[in-house]
């Protein structure tokens, strides 16, 4: 519920935020450019980004169940949550998130959303919405994970997709690689898809005949 709690918070501020008019100059301004070869050279411009993305983020996830449910997924990666430790013990991200909370827009909506969370009736409404959100967003990515895999085996039938799959898999780093991933709890999706393939006769036979191919040859 912890989490929950901080994403109700987090996205609260930022659609209460939004809802600030931008000034016609600004709407024709041209939005500054980020170069990410070039990361690590100006940290204040790279905290700006960070922050940039991370709000941007929060807006999609607002009304986006998938994005909600892959963000909420994320956040139990130790490795991306280490990441944005590290991202926001950086003193120039700390500097420009104090500027940010001295704006009126954000003290404003900082108490709107206190006074909705103050409210029982009302942060129960808020965290119902957000449970169904999220459950409604996980199915949308299982369901995304299944169409990958399902096309992913009709493509192995293809002699040329079958080559590049033998050639990455005799590949050290791709091994390395895939040991990587198999820790990420988003590609929990993928394993529950094929376990999903795996009762359906027509795709098992499908999935035994591509495995039995990739092992006569690698």
């Amino acid at each position: 519920m912890y989490y929950i709690k901080a994403i109700i918070i987090g996205l609260c501020l930022v659609g209460s935020s939004a809802k600030t008019k931008v000034k016609e100059e600004d709407k024709n301004a041209e939005a500054p450019k980020y170069d990410m070869s070039r990361r690590g050279e100006n940290v204040e411009e790279d905290a700006i980004y960070d922050m940039g993305m991370g709000m941007a983020g929060l807006k999609e996830a607002m009304n986006d169940p998938k994005i909600l449910a892959q963000l909420m997924q994320d956040m139990a990666d130790p490795e991306m949550m280490a990441e944005a430790k590290k991202m926001m013990d950086n003193p120039a991200f700390q500097t420009n998130m104090k500027k940010l909370e001295k704006s009126g827009e954000f003290k404003d909506a900082l108490k709107q959303t206190k006074e909705s969370l103050d409210d029982p009736d009302t942060a129960a409404k808020m965290q119902a919405k957000m449970e169904t959100m999220i459950t409604r967003g996980q199915e949308q990515l299982k369901k995304g994970a299944g169409d990958e895999m399902k096309d992913a085996m009709e493509a192995m039938g293809s002699p040329e997709i079958m080559a590049q799959a033998v050639k990455m898999m005799k590949d050290p780093e791709f091994a390395q690689q895939m040991q990587k991933m198999a820790k990420d709890p988003s590609f929990q999706n993928y394993f529950n898809a094929m376990k999903d393939m795996m009762d359906d006769p027509n795709q098992k036979e499908k999935i035994e005949k591509v495995a039995k191919t990739l092992k006569g040859q690698l």
